[in-house]
């Protein structure tokens, strides 16, 4: 009809690409929730920190760094990428985790070698499943590459199908719940260096000691266990 608009189809579309990116990358901070970014300056800072030593309540076999303590935007980042299929995070955390390996080899606490290895702790097959992959071994892979060709990512470890979610057991149950069900699956690549054992989260210290366990038993010897927040 005569004088009737006809719908601009390009703001539509431009309307539709924006909401489909913001689908993909998030604007929303990882780490506190401030509206417009996907992570923001203050848990940036926040974010930057050397590693501390840790005393598990169950010796993994090898020294144990954490990056935090399990709290505020380390937290929030570590759910989100689990939990929310926030994948934009994997980088983030990955280029803390390779500072934190910086940090411990200038310190001598990972010895010099040719290479680095990093080898992500098992996850269970559902629990990656659900997650949309996994998310340790993303944040294994965003350090390696923030790191360099000489750092190799080795996901061989895997958990057997009958162990439980071990987020409401204690120390002792967590360790009866992995005895005889993590295993090294594949091989190694050439090591020539520190191998290192790497997660998200320590809690009792039984997954990293299970895990350090079966790569001692395929004749790995892990140097050091790194994981990004002790609770």
């Amino acid at each position: 009809m005569a004088g009737e608009s006809r719908p601009d189809h390009r703001l539509s579309a431009r309307n539709v690409l924006a909401a489909l990116a913001d689908l993909v990358v998030p604007q929303e901070c990882g780490g506190c929730g401030r509206p417009d970014t996907p992570w923001c300056e203050t848990c940036a800072t926040r974010l930057i920190d050397v590693p501390r030593l840790l005393v598990p309540r169950i010796d993994p076999g090898a020294p144990a760094w954490a990056l935090a303590r399990y709290g505020g935007p380390v937290a929030s980042a570590i759910v989100n990428l689990k939990e929310h299929r926030r994948a934009d995070l994997a980088p983030i955390l990955g280029r803390a985790l390779a500072g934190a390996l910086v940090a411990l080899a200038s310190w001598g606490d990972l010895p010099a070698g040719r290479t680095l290895t990093l080898v992500p702790a098992p996850t269970r097959v559902f629990a990656a499943r659900v997650r949309g992959g996994d998310t340790v071994t993303a944040v294994a892979r965003e350090a390696a590459a923030a790191l360099g060709p000489a750092v190799h990512v080795a996901p061989i470890l895997s958990t057997a199908a009958f162990t439980r979610d071990s987020a409401a057991l204690t120390a002792g149950a967590r360790n009866a719940n992995l005895a005889g069900a993590v295993s090294v699956k594949g091989r190694l690549p050439s090591i020539d260096g520190p191998v290192v054992l790497v997660d998200d989260v320590l809690t009792t210290g039984a997954t990293a000691a299970h895990a350090v366990a079966a790569l001692a038993q395929s004749g790995t010897k892990v140097t050091a266990v790194v994981v990004l927040a002790d609770a």
